[in-house]
């Protein structure tokens, strides 16, 4: 189909929109965004509205992009990046609902799902297919691994590894198994996350040397495996544990590294 734009909404000078994109009722797309081809974008949404940031220089020239084939629901804001040449950045084929936000500097990868009133804070990016549960409210700089799968409420402020389950707060609670499985991720590539997982999460020392020690050991044949031990060796904020009992983590208490 066309690019359809509802009369009431507001494409400021400088928005560039894909071929086949539908922009409903009061929708307003802000100077400086790029939408992708059969971009959907719902009514009284903002995107790409100036950084939620004490200090931010509005002359700068930043924005957001948007991948082909995303969708966005109504009353989502989007806020655009906050160093010059910059941008926030949503993947392809993203599904993010109604009345979430997307902080300045977030990028997501393709496939991600935002339920609901999810509130991205500054700076967090969220891996490839990964699903965020509604109401859950994420803390900037916060890394979200590829297939990851947040509850809903949850309060998240530490880094969390790909293809684990987490609920409440940063409480590791399992593996998206499911998600692997719709994914079509080998038997082979599952058992050794499932290993991996292990290792790591088990361990009573710092876990990050443990998954570079497992890394290094040769152990772990498959990239999807290998992919989950590389997570721990960067981010700043440290890591969500797996939870010990209802609402505590293996540690007790909220985990750093």
């Amino acid at each position: 189909m066309a690019t359809f734009i509802h009369p009431t909404a507001i494409i400021e000078p400088g928005a560039q929109i894909g071929a086949d994109c539908e922009i409903l009722a009061g929708a307003v797309i802000k100077e400086g965004v790029v939408l992708g081809d059969r971009v959907a974008v719902g009514e009284y949404s903002v995107i790409g509205g100036a950084p939620q940031s004490i200090g931010f220089d509005r002359s700068l020239k930043t924005g957001v992009r948007i991948g082909a084939d995303t969708v966005i629901r109504e009353h989502v804001t989007i806020s655009r990046a906050t160093h010059e040449g910059c941008a926030t950045v949503i993947g392809e084929k993203c599904f993010i609902m109604a009345t979430a936000h997307v902080a300045h500097d977030c990028a997501l990868a393709d496939n991600v799902i935002m339920a609901n009133a999810v509130l991205l804070a500054g700076h967090v990016s969220v891996g490839t297919s990964a699903f965020i549960g509604g109401g859950a409210v994420v803390h900037q700089f916060v890394r979200i691994g590829e297939s990851v799968m947040i509850s809903g409420n949850a309060s998240i402020s530490q880094d969390l590894a790909p293809f684990t389950l987490v609920a409440e707060r940063d409480g590791v609670v399992g593996l998206n198994l499911i998600g692997l499985k719709r994914r079509g991720f080998s038997r082979e590539a599952i058992r050794e996350i499932k290993d991996a997982f292990r290792e790591v999460y088990h361990a009573r020392t710092n876990i990050r040397n443990v998954a570079a020690d497992a890394l290094a050991s040769g152990r772990y044949a498959t990239p999807e495996a290998g992919l989950f031990l590389q997570f721990f060796s960067g981010g700043k904020r440290g890591f969500a544990r797996l939870m010990r009992k209802h609402g505590e983590s293996e540690s007790g208490a909220p985990a750093a590294d």
